[in-house]
Protein backbone atom coordinates (compact mmCIF):
# COMPACT_ATOMS: atom_id res chain seq x y z
CA UNK A 1 0.00 0.00 0.00
CA UNK A 2 1.28 3.12 -1.05
CA UNK A 3 1.99 5.84 1.87
CA UNK A 4 0.63 9.28 2.26
CA UNK A 5 3.38 12.24 1.23
CA UNK A 6 3.90 15.27 3.22
CA UNK A 7 2.87 18.29 1.34
CA UNK A 8 4.07 20.88 3.69
CA UNK A 9 5.07 21.29 7.06
CA UNK A 10 3.84 24.28 9.25
CA UNK A 11 4.23 26.19 12.89
CA UNK A 12 1.24 26.18 14.99
CA UNK A 13 0.84 29.99 16.59
CA UNK A 14 0.86 31.66 19.77
CA UNK A 15 -2.34 33.22 20.99
CA UNK A 16 -4.90 33.51 23.61
CA UNK A 17 -8.49 32.99 23.63
CA UNK A 18 -11.21 33.12 26.33
CA UNK A 19 -9.94 34.97 29.21
CA UNK A 20 -6.39 35.04 28.49
CA UNK A 21 -5.60 31.33 28.28
CA UNK A 22 -2.81 30.95 26.34
CA UNK A 23 -2.38 28.52 23.89
CA UNK A 24 -0.93 27.27 20.15
CA UNK A 25 -3.47 27.54 17.13
CA UNK A 26 -2.42 24.85 14.81
CA UNK A 27 -5.41 25.36 12.20
CA UNK A 28 -7.91 28.03 11.79
CA UNK A 29 -5.17 31.19 12.69
CA UNK A 30 -6.21 31.67 8.95
CA UNK A 31 -9.25 30.76 6.80
CA UNK A 32 -7.10 29.18 4.31
CA UNK A 33 -4.90 27.50 7.18
CA UNK A 34 -7.96 24.81 7.70
CA UNK A 35 -8.38 21.39 7.14
CA UNK A 36 -12.04 20.30 5.34
CA UNK A 37 -14.25 19.27 7.73
CA UNK A 38 -11.41 20.60 10.37
CA UNK A 39 -11.68 24.06 10.98
CA UNK A 40 -9.32 25.01 14.02
CA UNK A 41 -6.96 22.58 16.35
CA UNK A 42 -5.61 24.52 19.51
CA UNK A 43 -3.09 23.09 21.90
CA UNK A 44 -3.05 24.31 25.69
CA UNK A 45 -0.16 22.80 28.02
CA UNK A 46 1.48 25.03 30.44
CA UNK A 47 2.11 24.69 34.46
CA UNK A 48 1.84 28.10 34.91
CA UNK A 49 -1.52 28.73 36.42
CA UNK A 50 -1.33 32.75 34.92
CA UNK A 51 -1.70 31.05 31.30
CA UNK A 52 -5.03 29.32 31.82
CA UNK A 53 -6.54 29.85 35.28
CA UNK A 54 -8.77 32.46 34.07
CA UNK A 55 -10.04 29.64 31.44
CA UNK A 56 -13.59 30.25 29.11
CA UNK A 57 -16.57 31.68 30.70
CA UNK A 58 -19.79 31.88 29.36
CA UNK A 59 -19.67 32.56 25.27
CA UNK A 60 -21.94 31.21 22.46
CA UNK A 61 -21.37 28.85 19.36
CA UNK A 62 -23.67 27.75 16.17
CA UNK A 63 -23.11 25.73 13.26
CA UNK A 64 -20.19 23.36 14.27
CA UNK A 65 -18.79 20.70 17.26
CA UNK A 66 -16.23 20.87 19.62
CA UNK A 67 -14.06 18.05 20.98
CA UNK A 68 -12.15 18.70 23.66
CA UNK A 69 -9.28 16.04 24.96
CA UNK A 70 -7.51 16.88 28.01
CA UNK A 71 -4.19 15.18 28.34
CA UNK A 72 -3.23 16.83 32.09
CA UNK A 73 -5.14 18.14 34.34
CA UNK A 74 -8.69 19.31 35.51
CA UNK A 75 -11.56 21.65 33.99
CA UNK A 76 -14.93 21.82 34.22
CA UNK A 77 -18.19 21.83 31.44
CA UNK A 78 -21.58 24.21 32.05
CA UNK A 79 -24.04 24.76 29.55
CA UNK A 80 -27.28 26.64 29.30
CA UNK A 81 -29.07 23.10 28.58
CA UNK A 82 -27.96 22.51 32.47
CA UNK A 83 -25.29 20.09 31.16
CA UNK A 84 -22.07 20.05 33.73
CA UNK A 85 -19.16 17.49 32.96
CA UNK A 86 -15.95 17.41 34.52
CA UNK A 87 -13.20 16.97 32.57
CA UNK A 88 -10.16 15.39 33.76
CA UNK A 89 -6.76 13.32 32.45
CA UNK A 90 -7.98 11.43 29.39
CA UNK A 91 -11.02 12.46 28.84
CA UNK A 92 -13.33 14.00 25.80
CA UNK A 93 -16.06 16.55 25.98
CA UNK A 94 -17.72 16.53 22.77
CA UNK A 95 -20.52 19.10 22.09
CA UNK A 96 -22.59 19.84 19.24
CA UNK A 97 -23.58 23.10 18.93
CA UNK A 98 -26.08 23.20 15.84
CA UNK A 99 -28.76 25.56 16.22
CA UNK A 100 -26.72 27.36 19.76
CA UNK A 101 -25.44 26.56 22.77
CA UNK A 102 -23.99 28.87 25.26
CA UNK A 103 -21.65 27.18 27.26
CA UNK A 104 -18.12 27.76 29.99
CA UNK A 105 -15.20 26.00 30.42
CA UNK A 106 -13.23 26.55 33.45
CA UNK A 107 -10.10 25.01 35.03
CA UNK A 108 -10.55 23.21 38.36
CA UNK A 109 -7.04 23.63 39.41
CA UNK A 110 -4.93 26.73 41.11
CA UNK A 111 -1.80 25.24 40.12
CA UNK A 112 0.23 22.23 38.03
CA UNK A 113 0.48 21.40 34.44
CA UNK A 114 -3.17 21.64 32.50
CA UNK A 115 -2.33 20.89 28.94
CA UNK A 116 -4.94 19.75 26.01
CA UNK A 117 -6.49 19.79 22.51
CA UNK A 118 -9.38 21.80 21.31
CA UNK A 119 -10.47 20.83 17.28
CA UNK A 120 -13.85 22.49 15.99
CA UNK A 121 -15.03 20.28 13.51
CA UNK A 122 -17.69 21.19 11.00
CA UNK A 123 -20.84 20.26 10.19
CA UNK A 124 -23.15 19.78 6.69
CA UNK A 125 -25.15 22.66 5.86
CA UNK A 126 -28.68 20.45 6.35
CA UNK A 127 -27.31 19.95 10.08
CA UNK A 128 -26.11 23.63 11.35
CA UNK A 129 -29.61 24.18 13.03
CA UNK A 130 -29.73 21.10 14.84
CA UNK A 131 -30.73 21.18 18.65
CA UNK A 132 -27.46 21.41 20.90
CA UNK A 133 -26.14 18.45 22.77
CA UNK A 134 -23.42 17.21 24.99
CA UNK A 135 -21.44 14.42 25.89
CA UNK A 136 -18.93 13.24 29.01
CA UNK A 137 -16.59 10.92 27.60
CA UNK A 138 -14.36 9.77 30.71
CA UNK A 139 -10.82 8.32 30.45
CA UNK A 140 -12.48 5.07 31.58
CA UNK A 141 -14.29 4.61 28.35
CA UNK A 142 -11.26 5.23 25.86
CA UNK A 143 -9.47 2.26 25.52
CA UNK A 144 -5.76 2.85 25.29
CA UNK A 145 -4.17 -0.05 22.90
CA UNK A 146 -0.60 -0.73 23.26
CA UNK A 147 1.11 -1.47 20.23
CA UNK A 148 3.50 -4.25 20.16
CA UNK A 149 6.68 -2.21 19.97
CA UNK A 150 5.78 0.81 22.28
CA UNK A 151 4.10 3.58 21.88
CA UNK A 152 0.19 3.67 22.20
CA UNK A 153 -3.47 4.57 20.31
CA UNK A 154 -6.11 6.19 22.41
CA UNK A 155 -8.76 6.35 19.61
CA UNK A 156 -11.63 8.98 20.19
CA UNK A 157 -13.11 9.04 17.07
CA UNK A 158 -13.40 6.93 13.51
CA UNK A 159 -11.90 3.36 12.61
CA UNK A 160 -8.45 2.59 12.86
CA UNK A 161 -6.89 -0.76 12.97
CA UNK A 162 -5.94 -1.93 16.48
CA UNK A 163 -8.21 0.54 18.13
CA UNK A 164 -11.99 0.87 19.71
CA UNK A 165 -13.59 4.28 19.79
CA UNK A 166 -15.87 4.62 22.54
CA UNK A 167 -18.58 6.95 20.09
CA UNK A 168 -19.34 4.01 18.58
CA UNK A 169 -23.60 4.67 18.99
CA UNK A 170 -22.63 8.44 17.49
CA UNK A 171 -21.10 7.93 14.17
CA UNK A 172 -24.10 7.74 12.39
CA UNK A 173 -24.67 11.42 13.74
CA UNK A 174 -21.09 11.46 11.36
CA UNK A 175 -21.84 10.12 8.11
CA UNK A 176 -20.97 13.27 6.07
CA UNK A 177 -17.82 13.96 7.77
CA UNK A 178 -16.64 10.68 9.06
CA UNK A 179 -14.11 12.20 11.64
CA UNK A 180 -10.89 10.21 12.73
CA UNK A 181 -9.65 11.65 15.93
CA UNK A 182 -6.66 9.77 17.74
CA UNK A 183 -3.48 10.16 20.21
CA UNK A 184 -0.74 8.40 18.82
CA UNK A 185 2.19 7.11 20.22
CA UNK A 186 5.46 5.60 18.14
CA UNK A 187 8.36 4.42 19.32
CA UNK A 188 12.08 5.16 16.98
CA UNK A 189 12.54 2.15 14.93
CA UNK A 190 8.96 1.35 15.01
CA UNK A 191 6.64 3.16 12.36
CA UNK A 192 3.09 2.15 12.12
CA UNK A 193 1.70 2.63 9.01
CA UNK A 194 -2.46 2.76 9.39
CA UNK A 195 -5.02 2.80 6.61
CA UNK A 196 -7.40 6.23 5.89
CA UNK A 197 -9.86 6.13 3.21
CA UNK A 198 -8.66 7.83 0.13
CA UNK A 199 -11.87 10.07 0.59
CA UNK A 200 -10.37 11.78 3.60
CA UNK A 201 -7.73 14.56 3.93
CA UNK A 202 -5.23 13.99 7.49
CA UNK A 203 -3.07 15.53 8.87
CA UNK A 204 -0.64 14.43 12.34
CA UNK A 205 0.19 17.53 14.59
CA UNK A 206 3.32 16.85 16.69
CA UNK A 207 3.10 17.45 20.45
CA UNK A 208 5.94 15.19 22.07
CA UNK A 209 8.77 13.63 20.70
CA UNK A 210 10.35 14.17 17.12
CA UNK A 211 8.20 12.77 14.36
CA UNK A 212 10.15 11.77 10.98
CA UNK A 213 8.37 12.89 7.71
CA UNK A 214 9.56 12.04 4.74
CA UNK A 215 13.49 13.83 5.03
CA UNK A 216 12.19 16.11 8.19
CA UNK A 217 12.93 15.58 11.60
CA UNK A 218 9.88 17.51 12.87
CA UNK A 219 9.85 18.97 16.12
CA UNK A 220 6.70 19.40 18.59
CA UNK A 221 4.20 22.26 18.00
CA UNK A 222 3.99 21.88 14.29
CA UNK A 223 1.66 20.14 11.85
CA UNK A 224 2.31 18.14 9.10
CA UNK A 225 -0.23 18.19 6.36
CA UNK A 226 -0.54 15.32 4.21
CA UNK A 227 -1.72 14.57 0.31
CA UNK A 228 -5.15 13.03 -0.80
CA UNK A 229 -2.99 10.26 -2.96
CA UNK A 230 -2.49 6.73 -0.43
CA UNK A 231 -3.73 4.60 1.06
CA UNK A 232 -2.47 4.53 4.82
CA UNK A 233 -0.62 7.06 6.74
CA UNK A 234 2.63 6.83 8.40
CA UNK A 235 3.35 7.94 11.90
CA UNK A 236 7.07 7.46 12.39
CA UNK A 237 9.61 8.83 15.32
CA UNK A 238 12.91 10.26 14.24
CA UNK A 239 16.09 7.97 14.98
CA UNK A 240 17.31 9.37 18.31
CA UNK A 241 14.07 10.04 19.89
CA UNK A 242 14.37 8.70 23.12
CA UNK A 243 11.07 9.24 23.76
CA UNK A 244 9.58 8.48 20.56
CA UNK A 245 6.97 10.76 18.54
CA UNK A 246 3.45 11.63 20.02
CA UNK A 247 0.92 13.14 17.72
CA UNK A 248 -2.58 14.15 17.06
CA UNK A 249 -4.43 12.57 14.23
CA UNK A 250 -6.72 14.39 12.55
CA UNK A 251 -8.59 12.93 9.51
CA UNK A 252 -12.16 13.50 7.93
CA UNK A 253 -14.12 13.79 4.77
CA UNK A 254 -14.39 16.85 3.23
CA UNK A 255 -17.94 18.84 3.31
CA UNK A 256 -16.68 21.08 0.59
CA UNK A 257 -19.39 23.35 1.46
CA UNK A 258 -18.74 27.12 1.57
CA UNK A 259 -17.95 28.65 4.97
CA UNK A 260 -19.05 31.47 6.65
CA UNK A 261 -17.17 32.32 10.39
CA UNK A 262 -17.59 35.55 12.65
CA UNK A 263 -16.05 34.33 15.78
CA UNK A 264 -18.18 30.96 17.45
CA UNK A 265 -20.51 31.06 14.67
CA UNK A 266 -19.77 28.93 11.76
CA UNK A 267 -22.55 29.04 8.80
CA UNK A 268 -22.57 28.79 5.16
CA UNK A 269 -23.48 32.47 3.94
CA UNK A 270 -23.01 35.90 5.33
CA UNK A 271 -27.03 36.41 5.88
CA UNK A 272 -26.66 32.96 7.91
CA UNK A 273 -23.78 34.96 9.97
CA UNK A 274 -26.04 38.34 10.52
CA UNK A 275 -29.63 36.04 11.58
CA UNK A 276 -26.75 34.35 14.47
CA UNK A 277 -25.65 37.65 15.48
CA UNK A 278 -29.06 38.50 15.71
CA UNK A 279 -30.63 35.65 17.61
CA UNK A 280 -27.43 36.38 20.13
CA UNK A 281 -28.53 39.90 20.83
CA UNK A 282 -32.32 39.26 21.05
CA UNK A 283 -31.57 36.14 23.69
CA UNK A 284 -33.06 33.36 21.10
CA UNK A 285 -29.65 31.60 19.72
CA UNK A 286 -29.94 28.83 21.49
CA UNK A 287 -34.12 28.23 21.70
Amino acid sequence: MTVRSVTRVTPAQATQDGAGVRLLRAIGYQPQVRMDPFLMLDAFSSDDPQDYIAGFPAHPHRGFETITYIVDGHMKHRDHLGNEGDLKAGGVQWMTAGRGIIHEEMPQQENGLLRGFQIWLNLPAAEKMQPAHYRDIPAGEIRTTELPDGGFIKLIAGTIPWATCPLRGAEEGHRETQPVVADICVMAGHPVDLPLPQTHRALLYVFEGQLQAGDQVIEPGHVVWLGDQGETVRIEAAQGAAEGARVILLAGKPLHEPIAQYGPFVMNTPEEIEQALRDYRDGVLAQ
